[in-house]
């Protein structure tokens, strides 16, 4: 296979992308589930922009850099928010039904969540994210010059040249839906394979978020940072019958309280913003909440706002907690905290480029300097779809650049001595093993001593997957525990190295904030055999 532009990923970053440059050459898009299969699709609060008249770009810009706790590039945030209201004018005129204000003259109906000083959220109700990936699937149907394929998973990247001046991504490996790994050669490549939530026991992403981009990056070359901030969504249900269902901020945005087994209001013993708090603020205070009076749970009660507005409001929300048994006009929402966006990633420019010539990633597999030490609600839509727009101008101004360059042959697949893997159960007990020592050891409240135990526990994972991956015939399956193995690694190593507590990343050895770590540690592949050896090769201050 052969293309001018290969894209890993079919969430709005992947699509968004995919549409732009399907103007400038051929465009192929593989995603290892169905098309509709991404984070994306379940994003229920919104798309945070400036849009109304009592709103400013400095507020916005005000609030993102108080929320990434200092972590922040100011001049990606500036950027990212000047842009927003333009995106979300595109969206529309793809077709996205964003709400709007009755009787309002056709404003939009615009949301607030915590973290956020004015209503800038544009919203379908709680299902935005599947109304966005409506729009841009739709268009992809027709555009003719992108095929999709569906059920294809992306192994590693094919890299040439390399350990030379000359080295560039020219594609990957992928392995087909027939089970055949072929090599797919692309004039540039751009990653949008979303986070990896499923690193986590407790999650609100889909299944496929295995951190399959970062760690095919990290492989490559590819350098990675931030990996130590991962960000826990306050409000997800609890529930045994419930598997990843998001209760959206949007919920408190617009009155509900948290509450614990007895009714009583806890949120203003952490923070004066109360429900409106941070999310890292937030999830700290549950958990805190529930370790120390030994609770399953705590409570989220919307009540006081009514069974019409709720219904309507909340659709998805509302009816969902119903077929569970959950009236939530008359009974508060049984809640914990869950892994939920990953605000670390690839070290990308501000188009979106990775330390690999012709490697682009875009979206939360990507680090731009956006989100810092903890993502503002409903900004990660907003920035998948202005690097989408940034990544584009850059391959549309240096088209010739790209399209100059041979693609060079590669090497079929090799498969070596491998054998077929009989036993399932070697892939799934390190799966199990894997999630529990990350949710145990490396959640929201951590300690030196715990990261220690996680991280001798996965390199020994970690060994054992790299040997069953030479030793047997690949799989989906297998390439997802590599993948999610490696990354865990790389969470666990920059959680060691950041001592001191700062927005998502809070251990109790070291509770201050230190002004001598305002700055992201990046890593990169160890300089030995293992290609799953991470280095600190360099701090960017800030």
């Amino acid at each position: 296979m052969e293309t001018d532009f290969l894209i890993i990923g079919s969430g709005i970053a992947g699509l968004s992308f995919a549409l732009r440059v399907s103007g400038l050459g051929k465009v192929v898009l593989i995603t290892k589930k169905e098309r509709v299969d991404s984070a994306t699709n379940l994003a229920q609060g919104g798309i945070a922009a400036v849009l109304s008249r009592e709103d400013k770009n400095e507020y916005h810009v005000h609030d993102t850099l108080v929320s990434g706790a200092g972590l922040c590039d100011i001049q990606v945030v500036k950027m990212v928010v000047e842009c927003g209201a333009q995106r979300i004018r595109d969206l529309i005129d793809l077709g996205v039904h964003f709400v709007r204000e009755e009787g309002g003259g056709g404003d939009l109906d615009l949301g607030r969540e915590g973290g956020h000083s004015q209503r800038r959220v544009a919203h379908a109700y709680d299902l935005t994210g599947r109304e966005i990936e409506r729009a841009l699937l739709e268009a992809v149907k027709k555009n003719p010059n992108i095929e999709v394929y569906e059920n294809f998973t992306a192994i590693d990247l094919l890299i040439s040249g390399k350990n030379t001046t000359n080295e560039r991504c020219i594609g990957a490996y992928v392995l087909e839906e027939d089970g055949k790994v072929v090599p797919y050669r692309a004039r540039w490549t751009t990653l949008c394979t979303g986070g990896c939530g499923k690193v986590y026991l407790y999650t609100s992403n889909p299944d496929i978020s295995t951190g399959d981009g970062i760690a095919m990056a990290f492989r490559a070359g590819a350098k990675v940072t931030n990996m130590e901030f991962v960000q826990f969504h306050p409000t997800c249900l609890y529930h045994p019958s419930a598997k990843n269902f998001l209760i959206s901020e949007a919920v408190r945005g617009e009155g509900g309280v948290l509450v614990d087994v007895d009714g009583n209001r806890f949120m203003h013993k952490y923070d004066q913003r109360g429900e409106l708090a941070t999310r890292d603020t937030v999830a700290r205070a549950i958990d805190k909440e529930m370790k120390e009076r030994g609770l399953d749970c705590v409570y989220l009660d919307i009540r006081s706002k009514g069974e019409d507005f709720l219904h309507k409001r909340f659709p998805t929300i509302y009816e969902r907690c119903r077929d569970l048994g959950i009236n939530i006009a008359k009974q508060p929402i049984p809640v914990v905290p869950a892994a939920h966006y990953m605000c670390g990633g690839v070290l990308v420019d501000t188009h979106g480029r990775s330390s690999v010539d012709g490697l682009m990633v875009l979206g939360e597999s990507a680090n731009t300097g956006l989100h810092g030490g903890n993502r503002l609600a409903s900004n990660s839509l907003l920035e998948a779809v202005v690097y989408a727009e940034k990544s584009y101008q850059f391959c549309r101004d240096n088209r010739e650049y790209i399209f100059s360059r041979e693609l060079p042959t590669v090497d079929e697949w090799s498969a070596g001595e491998a054998i077929d893997l009989d036993e399932e159960i070697l892939i799934n007990h390190n799966w199990d093993v894997l999630r529990r020592t990350m949710w145990n050891y490396v959640g929201i409240v951590r300690t030196t001593k715990r990261l220690l135990l996680a991280k001798q526990r996965m390199s020994e994972i970690l060994q054992e997957v790299e040997q069953h991956y030479r030793d047997y015939y690949i799989s989906a399956s297998m390439i997802e525990l590599r993948n999610i193995s490696l990354v865990a690694m790389m969470i666990i190593e920059a959680a060691l190295q950041r001592k001191e507590s700062r927005g998502l990343h809070f251990v109790t050895d070291y509770p201050d904030t230190r002004d001598d770590y305002l700055c992201w540690n990046i890593f990169a592949r160890g300089q030995t055999n293992a290609e799953w050896a991470v280095r600190l090769v360099d701090k960017r201050a800030l």
